[in-house]
């Protein structure tokens, strides 16, 4: 069964299984008020999933585009099973909020295909205020993409671990060559698994 959010347009399985999935969460300092708004909306999607208080990673940064380094750094050390970046970014009066919001956008997607690790783009490109607090916030009418953005995570944590446990051979020796989990290292929940994080 799906389930469809408030004013979301994604829906979700309900039986998302996060019990072993172990989530970073790397948030910018820049617009704390709002991202830690979001963030509290994925710590809550994700517990939807039956992630753990444990398994919950949360990095700050200082703004947006210090996101992909700090995603790809968090990807290389094995630690987490999937990744949400999340920000916000709000045009102002010139060329910046494009020029960030594009480097931000691409670098997450580079992060994703280069460490064949999930990283979900939990950044907000708004116009104005009004627009951020629409999406951050269930108020008034709103929805917290950041219950979405954690199930996300959640769902293609459990794809890849799917996906890599079937392999069997070719790409997949290869990343468990270059330091990646290896299959069985992913389909084994049994196993004691390192604390989430770089340290």
């Amino acid at each position: 069964a799906l389930q469809m959010a408030a004013e979301s347009e994604v829906s979700f399985s309900d039986d998302l299984d996060g019990s072993t999935i172990r989530i970073g969460v790397l948030r910018t300092r820049w617009n704390d008020e709002h991202v830690s708004s979001l963030v509290d909306g994925i710590k809550a999607g994700v517990k939807e999933c039956k992630v753990t208080d444990e398994n919950i990673f949360i990095k700050e940064v200082p703004g947006a585009y210090e996101l992909p380094y700090a995603a790809k750094l968090l990807a290389m050390s094995g630690t987490v099973d999937a990744i949400v970046c999340t920000g916000v970014l709000i045009k102002g009066d010139t060329y910046h909020f494009e020029y960030i919001s594009d480097a931000v956008t691409k670098g997450i997607m580079d992060v994703n295909l280069s460490t064949m690790t999930p990283v979900v783009y939990g950044v907000l490109n708004c116009l104005d205020e009004a627009q951020v607090k629409k999406r951050a916030s269930n108020d008034d009418g709103g929805h917290n993409h950041g219950e979405d953005w954690g199930k996300t995570a959640v769902e293609m944590a459990i794809m890849r671990r799917e996906a890599m446990a079937k392999g069997g051979g070719g790409k997949v020796k290869e990343l468990a060559a270059m330091g990646f989990q290896s299959a069985a290292e992913g389909g084994d929940s049994e196993k004691v698994k390192e604390k989430p994080g770089f340290f």
